[in-house]
């Protein structure tokens, strides 16, 4: 089965119950977070509350040593792998971990043969934009859209004065995250007491230091709720491999000026604990009808000739 042409068994068949999820952070420290939130399987239907007494047992989740010297680290549903910062890391990371589960089979060691994953998530700790994300505990984003948001050129004539590499036609800078899976990780998240606020995720490659390049990137993007540097990386790895992808992250800092004194990177990790606690015993995000049985968009092809003008 080629990446660029998934066939039916790039996610479990609906009702199936045999949902699973990659999830993609940068460093090692978000992906503890993450494991720490989710129980061990046998306490999974446990109201033990979010994240409560699940830290311990976060570095005894098994492993995976996958190519390029990445670790794939499972507990329950999820495989969480630390991908390194950026998109081009995160993208490299993804298409790795969904590479292995295609060619030697499930590398969890249960369903030879097939690709075991549902959804790819790219999950970390991010700035948010005032005042609809503020720097809080518990203040998290999901996104509704991820956006390529400076891949593209500089067009002086265009809004913003920015054209994306989708408008120019070479490739896309926009995933849209399904509806229903937006819906019910912000459902999740909301019922364990975060406060959530949904809306497009920023990726970038240079993370945001004034207060004049935070406004150029809401002029450019109305509406985002934070910036990140890997979701766009993750999004397109997940859709060559027909693949839906989510973005959920917890906010350690303000997209503006550069303050590491008001950093609050500790409260951020402790959140993303908590995010990842309530998605893993909320019923409505495992189930596998929750992804549409449709795959995503193909691939974009290159409409513009290579010596096409990019300014308009």
């Amino acid at each position: 089965m080629s990446a660029a042409s998934p066939g039916p068994a790039s996610r479990p068949p609906a009702g199936s119950g045999a949902a699973r999820f990659l999830v993609v952070t940068a460093v090692e420290a978000e992906a503890s977070a993450v494991l720490a939130g989710v129980p061990e399987p046998a306490d999974a239907d446990a109201d033990t509350g979010a994240g409560a007494g699940a830290g311990a047992g976060a570095g005894s989740s098994p492993e995976v040593a996958l190519p390029g010297g990445l670790l794939l680290r499972r507990r329950g549903a999820f495989d969480v792998l630390a991908a390194g910062a950026g998109p081009a890391a995160a993208a490299a990371a993804t298409a790795t971990a969904l590479t292995w589960a295609e060619l030697r089979g499930d590398p969890r060691g249960e369903s030879p043969g097939e690709p075991p994953y549902a959804l790819v998530v790219s999950a970390g700790i991010g700035g948010g934009f005032a005042p609809v994300a503020p720097v809080a505990p518990g203040s998290a984003v999901v996104a509704d859209r991820i956006l390529a948001a400076d891949l593209g050129s500089e067009t002086p004539a265009a809004p913003g004065g920015f054209t994306d590499v989708g408008t120019l036609g070479f490739g896309r800078a926009a995933w849209t995250v399904p509806a229903a899976v937006t819906a019910a990780l912000a459902d999740a998240l909301r019922r364990a007491g975060l406060t959530v606020a949904v809306g497009p995720v920023l990726t970038v490659s240079t993370t945001t230091g004034t207060a004049e390049s935070a406004a150029a990137l809401l002029a450019r993007h109305p509406g985002a709720v934070a910036e990140g540097m890997e979701g766009a990386g993750v999004a397109e790895a997940a859709a060559r491999f027909g693949l839906p992808a989510a973005e959920l992250r917890t906010v350690s800092n303000a997209v503006g000026p550069r303050d590491r004194a008001a950093w609050r990177i500790g409260d951020a990790l402790a959140a993303l604990e908590r995010a990842f606690a309530a998605v893993a015993r909320a019923p409505a995000v495992n189930v596998p009808a929750l992804v549409p049985a449709s795959a995503p968009d193909p691939v974009p092809a290159l409409d513009a000739p290579l010596d096409a003008p990019t300014e308009e």
